[in-house]
């Protein structure tokens, strides 16, 4: 099936845009930046229909990354339902961001520079997510966090934009400690890192009703997906984001970056589900992060930071649904959040655009007649993200409500109340 082929074609486009970008006209630069994210796209199309119903996982080996002693690690990627989503949800909401982002950067300098890191986000997203072993997924994991720190801070020549990178790479490095940490500990107690060895390895295992060290493995890999996917107290990189171009904060809240932490918990659901103590620490603090974030949120006055603190809040509801044990309502809030943010930002550029520059809500108002078609997408999108029924957060967010109220009743009404 070749899955190699999914990877090359945005590592592609972001070699040839990076290394002779800045002789290439505008119009070839956009033909490369989003042809390659297109062939990815159709190509996960064409590759999924023919896999369907994806009823087993399906590997491809490459090569013996690393051989040392009992240590045996893979070029290996896998393609099973859950990777599936990802992969439509990273290509085709990626994709859509990419032809926005043509019209978008047009009157910007450093067109080329643009175009090639956001295919090697894309790139990276991809590795992370078609990885079969925890060391590869790492790899991809990193990988997002350079983009976002080159992205974040696209406008280099400005003080804010330094400092936001900064900030978001440090922040991740704090998270990415625990997840190094975590890594460690799986490999001294399961001697590999391949999730299906792994998963082969814990079923037989006793479920830990006390901290043991499965309980810590799984704290600690959260620990990353709290940095990466902004749970609280590791939040606070995320409205800083807003520094680098709309497009950008639509690549990193809606397809990208900041869902890695709820795909991999979703991934080693093996772990969790062995180490109750640590999947109530996942939903507590989700639910926690989701009122808290929202509360934050409604305070703002910059359209980009109210909805920069609205994916903050909407990634701990997806916790709370993965911490509870409905993954698939965790990961189906993760593909809806990732249309409706990504229109959201969108939008928001749209609007930013049109006033020149204006981020401030306080001196917006009256746009309907002036940008018809905006105000009834972004209608749309705040219907979706408000949980109004017959729109698709209505069903994503409903499935995760039905899971606490079945929990814990006191969790059901705050995640209602967050709403």
């Amino acid at each position: 099936m070749n899955l190699w082929l999914i990877l090359i074609f945005p590592l592609a486009g972001f070699l040839l845009n990076g290394l002779l970008g800045k002789r290439l006209p505008k119009s070839v630069v956009s033909l490369i930046g989003v042809g390659s994210v297109a062939a990815s796209f159709l190509y996960v199309v064409a590759l999924l229909s023919k896999l369907y119903p994806l009823n087993t996982a399906y590997s491809e080996h490459y090569f013996t990354w690393i051989q040392s002693g009992f240590l045996q690690v893979g070029f290996d990627l896998t393609v099973d339902r859950l990777t599936a989503v990802m992969l439509l949800v990273v290509t085709g909401v990626g994709l859509l961001i990419h032809i926005y982002s043509i019209g978008y950067m047009g009157p910007e300098g450093g067109y080329y520079r643009f175009f090639s890191y956001f295919n090697l986000f894309v790139f990276f997203m991809l590795l992370l997510v078609l990885a079969s072993n925890l060391l590869l997924m790492f790899v991809g994991w990193e990988g997002v966090g350079l983009c976002s720190y080159l992205l974040i801070g696209f406008y280099f020549l400005e003080e804010f934009a330094g400092n936001a990178a900064n900030k978001a790479f440090i922040v991740n490095r704090i998270g990415d400690f625990g997840f190094s940490l975590g890594m460690f500990l799986v490999i001294v107690v399961f001697k590999t890192f391949d999730f299906g060895k792994i998963a082969a390895a814990v079923s037989p295992m006793p479920v830990e009703m006390r901290v043991g060290t499965l309980t810590a493995i799984t704290l600690l890999l959260f620990v990353g997906a709290a940095g990466k996917s902004a749970q609280f107290p590791l939040y606070v990189w995320l409205p800083d984001a807003m520094a680098g171009p709309t497009p950008v904060s639509a690549l990193i809240h809606a397809a990208t970056m900041v869902t890695a932490g709820v795909y991999m918990v979703a991934r080693v659901a093996f772990l969790y589900d062995h180490a109750p103590l640590a999947m109530h620490v996942v939903a507590v603090i989700g639910l926690f992060t989701a009122i808290f974030a929202a509360s934050i949120g409604i305070t703002q006055n910059d359209i980009k930071r109210v909805f920069a603190y609205s994916t903050v809040s909407q990634l701990g509801y997806m916790f709370l649904g993965v911490g509870l044990g409905a993954y698939s309502a965790g990961i189906f809030h993760l593909m809806t959040h990732a249309f409706f943010k990504a229109l959201l930002f969108l939008g928001a550029g749209s609007v930013i655009h049109g006033l020149s520059g204006e981020q401030d809500l306080r001196h917006m108002g009256g746009l309907r007649k002036f940008m018809p078609v905006t105000f009834i997408t972004l209608g749309i999108a705040s219907l979706a993200i408000s949980g109004f029924p017959g729109f698709s957060g209505f069903f994503s967010k409903d499935a995760i409500l039905s899971a606490a109220y079945a929990h814990a009743p006191w969790m059901f009404w705050i995640g209602a109340f967050t709403a």
